[in-house]
């Protein structure tokens, strides 16, 4: 497992450099012997980008020799100004010949070096390239690492961007005092250090966590740092990774802690902004975090519950775990959405859409674990045509409880028919159940269509809607140039939120007390205007809204917990029943996820 996660991480560092953008901002010019702070500059930019240097000096405080090969040096002799940082990484593209403790001189060009390359709006790195390196001694004392605390990083997040500039904060003096962004910057290369620091976000098949500085900054009850609005970063969180053998790498979970001193230099990457690569690592103490598990419904309350399978395919050896927190943690809901169900050959490519083995075996495992037959329902997918991996055709499927709700079975619909709103005896029904909402909407192009159903729970008719919206890849990072960063796959959600408001509004014009249910993964944040579309003239309420703002929270994301999936509640299900709503945090803190989401319960009497 060590080896193939060091693999992996390889893998990934490599792709990034491969994939990466040089600024050049001057032509190429000769600058004989300058200091690493003057390299660095008081900018995000370096004033001697494109240049030649010579004869920089300094101590080797960290050596690379996988992915972005390399080492940094960190001048023992700092200036006097707190934003230039006095470290720097020498990007040598092959094994360096360099250790720990050498005090060296480097030649060099200069480069701003931008992970992910320039189109994904990160930051740049400064760097030396093609050096030449002369190792002047050995075994010299490491310049005194720098403390990272809830202290020294401050409040504000970053900076406005430069309206000039396209809203890039790059060419904007550093003000390290003021803005958490820029204080990492000031050290970026640097050798510094955080202690007892808590983490917010789990080990991962990389070999990377998130830790926190600012424990009490927005915690929930899990140790965890709850991101809930675009003006809560969270200031406190960094990644850490590790220089030392991937084999070495604690396998944490979330409101566990590093105790001791991590230390090692301040780094820039593509999957996390600033990172620690540490070359030392304190020790794991478990902080006794455990898998929840929420209350059987009553008999008169019906539970619905959104749970993303991520990707499950026949193939996969996760069948009984996901079965067991049905079973056990979920407590066998009535009525279950499952997302990123895949078709009956995973990621093979070759015409394969239905699912029928895969959602087999997720009923036959239930069963084994001590859980009711579910029945189920779903449409398949045209091949290739709803995103997610390529070949595996993911959908989402409903999992009913027959012994407690019926499905009300209405000219079936196919992967292109849309169903419709009509009434049956006086109130709202579907025209296909199970049907597709709005699938020739360009909303849903190369996204996974709405599932709609028909369940009746004690007489009572109840619209389910499973919904699985198109994801937030392409975004930037929050620690992106460009502050505030563009968010710009969420234009397609808005219209994927307006579509299926529209669909919950033709139904409730139907009927005014229309029991519907909308659920699902729905890729945003219970603040953000795709909720407010899909909520849109009290069609729908977000209903983990009913949770205290520190329990609301599916997913960790670069150590900020956050609300991905939700299930959304028209009028009469919100104020009529007795709604009773759980987060069940089962996966996203955990390094042994069997999901990166956490399921979502939603139990009401219709």
């Amino acid at each position: 497992m060590a080896s193939k996660s060091s693999a992996r991480l390889a893998a990934l560092t490599v792709a990034a450099v491969c994939s990466a953008s040089t600024v050049v901002l001057t032509s190429p010019a000769h600058a004989d012997s300058v200091r690493v702070h003057d390299i660095q500059g008081s900018t995000r930019l370096s004033p001697y980008a494109g240049k030649q240097v010579t004869d920089v000096a300094g101590i080797v405080t960290g050596v690379r020799g996988y992915g972005s090969k390399g080492f940094w040096i960190q001048d023992p002799r700092p200036d006097a100004d707190p934003a230039t940082s006095e470290g720097v990484f020498v990007f040598t593209n092959s094994a360096p010949k360099v250790a720990v403790g050498d005090a060296v001189t480097v030649s060099g060009t200069v480069s701003e070096y931008v992970p992910g390359g320039t189109s994904s709006g990160n930051q740049s790195l400064t760097e030396i390239t093609r050096p030449t390196v002369t190792v002047v001694s050995g075994g010299n004392a490491l310049p005194a690492a720098t403390t990272v605390s809830a202290r020294s990083v401050p409040r504000a997040y970053a900076p406005e961007g430069d309206e000039a500039a396209n809203g890039s904060v790059n060419g904007l003096t550093l003000r390290p005092a003021k803005y958490a962004l820029d204080h990492y910057e000031s050290l970026e290369g640097m050798n510094v250090r955080v202690a007892d620091a808590r983490v917010v976000g789990a080990s991962d098949a990389y070999t990377q966590l998130w830790v926190t500085v600012k424990p009490w900054e927005n915690a929930n009850r899990s140790g965890g740092t709850v991101y809930g609005s675009y003006d809560s970063q969270n200031t406190g969180r960094l990644q850490i990774q590790s220089l030392g053998k991937p084999a070495d790498f604690p396998d944490a979970h979330v409101g566990d802690t590093l105790a001791g001193t991590t230390a090692g230099p301040l780094d820039y990457n593509q999957y996390g902004g600033y990172t620690l690569v540490a070359s030392e690592l304190g020790t794991l103490e478990n902080g006794g975090l455990e898998r929840e598990s929420t209350r059987r419904q009553s008999g008169g309350e019906l539970a619905v519950a959104t749970y993303n399978v991520e990707n499950l395919d026949p193939s996969d050896g996760t069948f009984a775990a996901h079965a067991e927190t049905i079973v056990r943690n979920l407590r066998a809901p009535d009525i279950v959405s499952l997302e990123e169900i895949q078709d009956n050959n995973g990621a093979t490519d070759d015409g394969t859409v239905a699912a029928d083995v895969t959602v087999g075996r997720l009923i036959d495992a239930i069963v084994a674990a001590g859980g009711p037959r579910y029945d189920w329902r779903g449409i398949d997918p045209a091949d290739g045509e709803d995103g997610g991996q390529p070949g595996g055709n993911i959908r989402q499927a409903f999992l009913f409880n027959p012994q407690r709700v019926s499905f009300t079975d209405r000219g079936a619909g196919d992967a292109t028919t849309a169903t419709g709103v009509t009434k049956v005896r006086g109130r709202a029904a579907l025209t296909h159940s199970p049907g597709r909402v709005d699938p020739a909407n360009p909303a849903w192009e190369d996204s996974r269509k709405p599932l709609a159903g028909e369940f009746v729970f004690r007489g009572r008719t109840v619209l389910v809607i499973a919904n699985h919206f198109n994801s937030k890849g392409g975004d930037q990072s929050l620690s992106s140039q460009y502050q505030p960063p563009s968010r710009g796959s969420e234009t397609q959600r808005h219209l994927q939120a307006k579509s299926v408001n529209t669909f919950v509004k033709d139904v409730l014009a139907t009927q005014k007390n229309a029991d519907v249910v909308t659920l699902g993964d729905i890729n945003d944040f219970e603040f953000s205007t795709t909720t407010r579309i899909l909520e849109d003239g009290g069609a729908l309420w977000s209903a983990v809204k009913s949770l205290p703002r520190s329990e609301r929270y599916s997913y960790v994301y670069q150590g900020n917990s956050q609300v991905l999936d939700q299930i959304l509640v028209s009028p009469s299900v919100r104020w009529g029943g007795r709604l009773s709503y759980d987060s069940v945090h089962v996966n996203a803190e955990f390094h042994d996820q069997i999901s990166d989401h956490d399921p979502q319960v939603l139990r009401f009497r219709p």
